[in-house]
Parts: C-alpha cells; structure tokens; sequence
C-alpha cells in the first residue's frame, strides 16, 4: 500500500510544472537599480515573507550589504542578511548552506567580477548557490553580480577597443541561465565591442547588454522584460550575422525562441 501512495506522489509530483517555470532571475545593470525590478524580485521572493541573503564576495561586505538593505527597505521583505564572508573554509560553508536552505531569495550585489568569481570557483559554493535556484529561490544580481550567473563570465579584463573573443577575459560563472552571456552598465560605458566579440565567437549563446539604471526580469528562464532603462539583445545565430535588438522598457523579448515581443506581452508574473 506504501508502495502505491509513494508512486502516486511521484506522478503526481512529476505532472507540476518544472524547475525552469518557477524560476525568477532580476538581472540589474548597476547604478541606481529601477524600483520596479527590485520590487518584482522582493515579489517573487514571498513578499512580506521574503527571506534575502545578500552575497557580497565582490566588494566590502558591510557596504554592498547596507546598499543592498536600504534599496530593498521599501519593499518590506522579512529578512536581509549577509552570507559569511569570503574566503570560505568548512565552517563558513555550512553555515552559508544552512542560510540558504530559509532563504527565500538571494542577492548578488556588485563589485568586482574577479573577486566573485574566485568564491564561485569553489565547486561546493557554486553548486549550493545552483541547487538553491533550482529550488524555487528567486536570484537578482547588480552590475558584477549580473555578470557572474553567465556560464561564461565577462571578468572585466582585455581590450575592448577590437572586435575579437581572444581580448576578452572570461571565466565560468554560475550558468544560472541557460544559453546566454550577460554584460552590465552596458550602452553607458559603450562595452558593444566585448559583447559582440564573444556573441561571434559563440553564435549559440544570446548577448544581454543591460544598461545602467536598468534591469531584466527573467521568468521560466525564457520570458524577459526590460524594466528602468534600455537592454541590448544580440544574436549571432545567423551565419555569422549579428542581429542586434532594443529593448525599451516594459518590452519583452522571448530567450529561447529569441524573438522580441510587444510592451503589453509582460510574461514575467
């Protein structure tokens, strides 16, 4: 009888939507973030009941997590805490594990993209951050923390005055979204080059350009809708052809069939 009411929780378990279409991402582009996108993310992350753990590798920890509580304080979440600092030793490990398992979001505040990415190295920190997400915690990064959840991971290094992949510093990021390579503060520090660069060198990987004081919310890992300011989508999949999109905010645009929408078409919910 067990057996059977085990396989019925099974199928049933089986037949609810996936992890893709419960997952949120808040992608900000730095500066002033849009009080609409910091407001979706509190949202998506219980609201009232939202519970943030603030990763603030990149950057002084009392700082980025102070910057972090005062933009969130309008929103009211329940809790804003700080994950331990870097560099992270056994104890620390489990004591983010342990954050993370109440956190109903988490916040990758900015930075410097090296100093993240060198916590995100360690596979044990990277994998719990992952498993977190697929979980149904809903993730926001904010300019260098934008950066990171790349599977390939712009690190802010090279020459950006040529259009070549082999001047451009990557390393690998979090990959929390599928398919896509992300760049931040984006048409303000005039960064097209970088992205366009490793766009051709990666025709299946989709270039997000999210300006400063802008932001890109994320819904199912498909549905994208700019918020705040302007965001550049970039596609290479076109027999080395870049095909280059605008998107202008409450405009939405489709990750996986790579086609943008209209204004009144605001999937994320």
């Amino acid at each position: 009888m067990r057996a059977r009411v085990a396989a019925v929780i099974f199928v049933a378990l089986a037949a609810r939507p996936g992890a893709a279409a419960e997952a949120h991402l808040v992608l900000l582009g730095g500066g002033r973030p849009p009080e609409a996108a910091l407001g979706r993310f509190v949202q998506w992350a219980g609201g009232s009941r939202a519970r943030i753990v603030v990763l603030t590798w990149g950057a002084e920890p009392s700082e980025g997590l102070e910057a972090v509580r005062d933009a969130l304080r309008p929103f009211a979440p329940a809790s804003v805490e700080a994950a331990p600092s870097a560099p992270l030793r056994d104890e620390s490990r489990s004591e983010l594990e342990r954050r993370l398992e109440r956190a109903t979001g988490v916040f990758l505040a900015g930075g410097d993209q090296q100093r993240l990415l060198d916590v995100l190295s360690d596979d044990a920190v990277a994998g719990a951050l992952r498993a977190r997400y697929r979980g149904g915690a809903a993730f926001a990064g904010s300019s260098a923390g934008t950066a990171v959840i790349s599977t390939l991971a712009i690190t802010g290094e090279g020459d950006f005055t040529v259009v070549d992949a082999r001047a451009v510093g990557v390393r690998t990021g979090l990959g929390l979204l599928p398919g896509v390579i992300l760049d931040q503060h984006f048409l303000r520090r005039q960064r097209e080059n970088r992205l366009f660069s490793l766009v051709l060198a990666h025709p299946r990987l989709l270039g997000l350009g999210i300006d400063e004081g802008a932001g890109l919310l994320v819904a199912g890992g498909r549905h994208a809708e700019a918020v705040g300011g302007q965001v550049m989508v970039v596609d290479g999949s076109h027999r080395a052809e870049l095909r280059v999109h605008l998107l202008n905010p409450g405009e939405t645009f489709d990750l996986e069939k790579r086609k943008r929408g209209r204004a009144a078409d605001r999937h994320p919910g």
